[in-house]
C-alpha cells in the first residue's frame, strides 16, 4: 500500500529558502475555481467557484512547512508562462510580497517566478516584473470576493521587495516549527 505524503508537512520549504522556495500549486493561472489543500488529508479540494468575473492572475499555492498569521500555509503566486496543474511542485525565486488584509486578518501573498521557465527565470525583483501584472494581482484580490458577500473586507495594502518577503517566509517557518512542535507534545 502506497503512503500519501502530505505536501504541507512532508515537502521541504526549499533548496535555498527564503530566496528559492518550493511552491505547491493549488490553483492554475486563469482558473475560476478556488482549490485549497485539505489540512487533514493533503488532498486538493474544491473550496468554491469564484462568483466574480475574474480569474487567478498567476499559479497560486503555498510554501510548505510555513504557518501564516491566518493559520494557513503561506500563500504564493508563481508567475510562469503556462498554467500549472494542482499539486505541482515548482521551484520558485521569491521576488517580493503583496501585503493584504482579508476580513481584518493579515494575509501576505509571496510573489515568485518559476525557475524552470526561461521566460520568467531572469526576473529577480518586483521592479523587473511587468507593471501590468502587479495591477492584475491588485485588481484580482480586490474584486474576487465582492459578489460572494456584502462586505468582502479585502484590502491590498502594498507591495514590498525581497527582504520583506524573506522576513515573512522565515517568520512563518518559525511559527510552523513552534506550532507543530507543541502539537507533538500534546
Amino acid at each position: 500500500m502506497a503512503i500519501l505524503h502530505h505536501p504541507w508537512h512532508h515537502v521541504p520549504t526549499g533548496p535555498e529558502s527564503p530566496r528559492v522556495v518550493n511552491a505547491i500549486i493549488e490553483i492554475p493561472r486563469g482558473s475560476k475555481a478556488k482549490f485549497e489543500i485539505d489540512k487533514t488529508t493533503g488532498i486538493i479540494k474544491l473550496d468554491r467557484v469564484l462568483f466574480s468575473a475574474v480569474h487567478y492572475p498567476a499559479n497560486y499555492g503555498f510554501i510548505p512547512q510555513t504557518l501564516s498569521e491566518d493559520n494557513d500555509p503561506l500563500d504564493v503566486l508563481v508567475f510562469c508562462q503556462i498554467d500549472l496543474p494542482p499539486r505541482s511542485l515548482v521551484e520558485a525565486r521569491v521576488i517580493g510580497v503583496m501585503g493584504m488584509v482579508d476580513q481584518n486578518e493579515i494575509d501576505h501573498k509571496i510573489i515568485a517566478v518559476a525557475l524552470r521557465d526561461v521566460s520568467m527565470a531572469h526576473i529577480g525583483t518586483l521592479d523587473e516584473l511587468p507593471r501590468h501584472l502587479q495591477l492584475e494581482m491588485t485588481r484580482f484580490f480586490e474584486d474576487y470576493k465582492k459578489l460572494e458577500r456584502e462586505d468582502p473586507g479585502v484590502v491590498v495594502e502594498q507591495f514590498n521587495g525581497t527582504e520583506a518577503a524573506y522576513a515573512i517566509i522565515e517568520a512563518d517557518r518559525q511559527r510552523y516549527r513552534e506550532y507543530f512542535a507543541a502539537q507533538m507534545h500534546v
